[in-house]
């Protein structure tokens, strides 16, 4: 990936104003502001400065490499391994704990655990209610007219994954935080990205990362794990070191897949971006990072990974560099295996394996694909 965009001008008027002479307003009197230090003039009602003017950004064609375990046969994005039986582990514990709950309260036994078990239904729809509320009353809705660029990459996901509703979505200051989200209420669904991630598709020049992690969020939606039931049925997970963890880092990994599916030459510069921010995101190297995956071992290591809600970087973008297998849940990747050594004067070479194509721009040499065997 390069710098450069050419989906936005750098100035709004190329030195010409809409009113005839440079440096005087456009027709209407509306006021221009003239950077201290110069440069080009900025008409305020573009937008900011690095989405102006907003045109259509004309993504470049898919990869070659389709038919992998990242990616069904038919080229949609495939669930991780472990995301369906985890989910089923913890919905029966989740049931038996409603009805143990149920049970000491009937008999009068209840306390306060029991109380939050048996209130669940309602503290769950009363948050889902109050976060979407609060984006709708704070945050800046993406449109056709006010970020188009990025309604129009969740518009294209939606396509992409067979929806049959675009869903919402918002930007919300950051306040230094790169994040992103997606979820629900009753019917809606939204999408919620924060200023300072939403950036890297902007002044940072980088839409194809941006497409990635909108394709991401709106794969937790096409891959229903904003629904109300489903996270109601999640919720004594939380209670049970590790697996609740564990099915939470599935469902990262099935997004992930979404993700890539959308826009995967946008995987290193948003993995990039979440390692080391939207301004050192372009001096992380991806393919070093992701090797570190299988270099760093140890107790500790494995320990942070089991507890975290997110699988942790380096295994991250191993298995985004990796396609041939799903992502790692509990032990770290093994090493690729040694290069195979030329025979010495001039002896039997096994010939190449046939795959798919070439690997996605950004993904250097270390991409491993998946070939029929």
């Amino acid at each position: 990936m390069t710098s450069d965009d050419s989906s936005s001008p750098p100035n709004a008027y190329g030195g010409q104003t809409a009113g005839g002479l440079p440096g005087q307003p456009p027709t209407g009197g509306y006021p221009v502001q003239i950077p201290i230090n110069g440069g080009n003039i900025w008409d305020p009602r573009l937008g900011a400065p690095g989405w102006a003017p907003q045109q259509p950004y004309s993504p470049p064609p898919p990869p070659v490499v389709q038919q992998t375990r990242g990616l069904s046969p038919y080229g949609m994005p495939a669930r991780h391994s472990w995301e369906i039986p985890l989910l089923v582990i913890v919905v029966i514990i989740t049931v038996i704990a409603y009805l143990f709950a149920l049970l000491l309260l009937l008999t009068g036994n209840a306390g306060q655990l029991t109380l939050i078990l048996v209130s669940a239904p309602l503290v769950v729809y009363l948050i889902r209610g109050m976060t979407y509320a609060t984006q709708r009353l704070n945050g800046v809705k993406m449109s056709p007219t006010q970020f188009p660029e990025g309604y129009r990459m969740v518009v294209e996901a939606a396509a992409r994954f067979g929806m049959a509703k675009v869903p919402d979505a918002y930007v919300v200051t950051g306040n230094g935080q790169i994040n992103a989200f997606a979820s629900g209420h009753g019917f809606r669904r939204f999408v919620v990205v924060y200023s300072d991630l939403f950036e890297i598709g902007g002044a940072a020049r980088d839409p194809d990362a941006l497409a990635f992690i909108i394709g991401h969020d709106v794969g937790h939606i096409a891959a229903g794990h904003v629904s109300y039931w489903r996270q109601l049925g999640m919720f004594a997970g939380s209670y049970v070191p590790i697996l609740g963890n564990s099915l939470i880092r599935a469902q990262e990994y099935t997004a992930d897949n979404h993700g890539f599916c959308n826009r995967p030459q946008g995987a290193p510069g948003a993995m990039s971006t979440l390692a080391a921010g939207k301004y050192l995101n372009r001096l992380v190297g991806f393919g070093e990072m992701a090797d570190r995956a299988a270099q760093e071992k140890g107790f500790f290591v494995w320990i942070i990974n089991a507890m975290a809600t997110h699988p942790v970087l380096t295994w991250r973008m191993w298995a985004l560099r990796d396609r041939s297998r799903h992502g790692k849940m509990f032990w770290r990747p093994s090493p690729p295996p040694a290069p195979i050594m030329p025979a010495p004067y001039g002896g039997y070479q096994p010939p190449k394996p046939v795959g798919y194509g070439g690997p996605p721009p950004g993904y250097g040499d270390t991409y491993q694909e998946y070939r029929p065997s």
